[in-house]
């Protein structure tokens, strides 16, 4: 589902300004995370810009964010996840969507295992859905290529990512 109820509500409200929502990448890794010629990163093929992406969504009303984070791996690619810990926060750059709608979406980023599940397109946000090689992924947005780093990186801490000043 590309809008939400509740931000097509917003949305009849407020028009196309900018809106501050909370949203989260789920980071998906399968394969062992000590050797990285074995480790792979569930990528989604984006159908609103063709561009290559983590699982990304915004969370609902109240929901839990890790809750939020499965929830979206599992409605956007058909796997099931754990979400094993928070790897990173962070602020989008502002975000033209197609329709002119304007949004900035405080990131938080999570370190996810695949569990189980056939990774395919599972709703009409993405037009493909595959596996990489965490050595080879293929050109994403620099700021998507930072979330995917800071799961990588294998820190306990998480980390807060502040905008270039």
């Amino acid at each position: 589902m590309p809008i939400p109820p509740f931000i097509a509500d917003l949305r009849a409200m407020v028009g196309t300004h900018e809106l501050w929502l909370p949203a989260v990448t789920a980071v998906v890794r399968r394969g062992a995370p000590g050797d990285p010629g074995d480790l792979e990163i569930l990528l989604t093929l984006r159908a609103d810009n063709g561009a290559w992406a983590p699982v990304t969504g915004i969370l609902d009303p109240g929901e839990e964010p890790a809750i939020g984070a499965a929830r979206e791996a599992l409605e956007e690619t058909g796997v099931v996840v754990t979400v094993d810990r928070l790897a990173s926060v962070s602020a989008s750059p502002q975000v033209v969507h197609g329709n002119g709608d304007l949004g900035i979406y405080l990131d938080l980023t999570f370190d996810c295992s695949w569990v189980s599940g056939e990774a395919r397109v599972n709703d009409d946000e993405n037009t493909d859905v595959r596996w990489w090689p965490a050595d080879a992924l293929p050109p994403m947005s620099d700021w998507l290529l930072e979330r995917i780093e800071d799961v990588l990186a294998g820190e306990t801490e998480t980390r807060f990512r502040r905008p270039p000043s």
